[in-house]
């Protein structure tokens, strides 16, 4: 694979960005790609490993080894179809997957990972402007008709595979635009939105139908309709009931669940002109995030864009190491402090944090009481948090963004009226190996995605749709012929 010596003779460069200052002022994305002789350079760096760990890292499965060989041979219309073979969309993980097959590589050994991520991109984003991307027509039809409820990445990648396989899809999205938490949970500044239309006007040709504005399990809707008139129905929803931070002075205003802050900034990008007596922004604001993930991390880069007058972001858990003890953890995800380009445009950080309270004036929100605490470890190993004494302080806080991840799928309509048994996590239930894979515990529906696993990646949306699809399939005809 690659270059035998390439990985001795070839340094690692990756992408980088515009000048903060630069990108600031727009909502656009700012990552500069490498020029065609430094991509194909980079995928020569691939060091022919014995056992090429990034496969295991990367939750697709995606035969990365083989598109790093090809894209250094320059043969970039074969390393597109050895991408397209395992994933539906390149554009998307090659944007905002944190690439867990690079923790995986062996270079990382040496911090000096292969560019896995930058490599995918470039070759989707050269397929796309060479147009060798074209719909999929399938040769035949087979009558049989599903609903994919949810058009986030695990719906389009479970839709996508079974309109190839020549079924009738329909997607039903209670959102007015198709795309999930791609459209509405990633800010435009790290996935722009044409990305995703361009799909959905491919998938459209190869026969998906698209229903917006459209709430399964509502009155305009009903959960019986959708039993009665598809063969199947595939539950790929999300988890979109998200962690609450009960404590006194929750209901002031200015505090908000971070989704609803997102979700807003990217109808303002869209060009939907929304009521301002529920807008939010963060214009002249001290903002506090509370949380440490990556939905935390767009906040940070969206309060900065808004022109916020401080970010700071708060985390309950200690600060991660610097560096990740590589003998203990590779090949697998390690516990690493990661700074994000949001980061780096300007917020302070903290941890170890704990809130006491919210405290306003008239109903507004004006400071944040917090406290500072540790963890310690008992003798079974468990960890348990304890304030420490005279630790409390507050902040100066116009606006609070609660960014604390997602407990699980929304209960209520849908999966209430369907009876769907539910884990002891309180996802909808469902196996992913050997018969009746993906499959609930009601008749002909299936599930994939966030609403199975719980809050994941993109990545592993797209392989659970997949596998879904491959269910669905087998479900229907006996057999199936789409790829896990």
């Amino acid at each position: 694979m690659g270059k035998h010596t390439g990985f001795m003779e070839i340094a690692r460069q990756d992408r980088k960005y515009t000048l903060a200052a630069d990108r600031l002022q727009h909502y656009h994305e700012f990552v500069i790609a490498l020029e065609e002789p430094d991509i194909r350079r980079q995928g020569a760096r691939c060091m022919d490993c014995g056992i090429p760990y990034c496969h295991q890292g990367c939750p697709i499965n995606n035969i990365i080894p083989d598109w790093n060989d090809l894209v250094y041979q320059g043969k970039w219309q074969a390393a597109l179809a050895v991408l397209h073979s395992t994933n539906n969309f390149p554009e998307f993980t090659g944007r905002i997957c944190p690439a867990p097959c690079e923790e995986a590589c062996t270079l990382n050994l040496t911090d000096t990972p292969v560019t896995i991520k930058s490599i995918e991109c470039a070759i989707i984003d050269r397929a796309w402007e060479a147009g060798w991307i074209e719909p999929q027509i399938p040769s035949h039809r087979t009558g049989k008709r599903v609903t994919v409820v949810g058009s986030g990445p695990a719906g389009l990648a479970c839709a996508q595979q079974l309109a190839r396989a020549g079924h009738e899809v329909v997607v039903y999205e209670k959102q007015d635009r198709i795309g999930g938490l791609l459209r509405y949970g990633i800010p435009d500044f790290k996935m722009e939105k044409s990305h995703i239309d361009r799909r959905i006007a491919q998938m459209q040709a190869e026969g998906v139908i698209f229903r917006p504005n459209s709430h399964a399990g509502s009155e305009k809707l009903p959960t019986q309709y959708l039993l009665e008139h598809y063969d199947a129905v595939v539950l790929a929803g999300g988890a979109e009931h998200p962690r609450d931070l009960p404590v006194p002075g929750r209901e002031l205003n200015g505090v908000h669940f971070a989704m609803d802050f997102l979700r807003q900034q990217n109808k303002r990008v869209a060009g939907d002109t929304l009521d301002p007596q529920h807008s939010i922004s963060a214009q002249g604001k001290h903002v506090i995030v509370i949380g440490g993930g990556d939905t935390g991390s767009d906040c940070i880069g969206t309060s900065n864009r808004h022109g916020a007058l401080s970010v700071t972001q708060l985390e309950i858990l200690s600060k991660p190491p610097e560096k990740a003890e590589k003998a203990r953890t590779w090949p697998h995800w390690p516990t690493r402090l990661r700074t994000s380009s949001s980061h780096e445009e300007g917020c302070n950080r903290d941890w170890d944090i704990t809130t006491k309270a919210f405290e306003g004036e008239a109903g507004q929100l004006k400071k944040i009481r917090l406290a500072r605490v540790e963890w310690q470890k008992d003798a079974a190993g468990r960890f348990s948090m304890h304030e420490i004494p005279g630790s409390e302080f507050t902040l100066d806080a116009d606006l609070v963004f609660l960014a604390m991840g997602f407990v699980h799928p929304v209960r209520d309509g849908l999966l209430t009226e369907l009876g769907v048994e539910l884990d002891g996590r309180q996802n909808v239930a469902a196996h992913t190996e050997g018969a009746q894979s993906y499959h609930t515990s009601v008749e002909k529906v299936f599930v994939a995605g966030d609403m199975r696993r719980g809050q994941s990646l993109v990545v592993w949306a797209i392989r659970e749709g997949r596998q879904a699809a491959r269910a669905v399939d087998e479900y229907l005809m006996g057999h199936s012929e789409l790829p896990r």
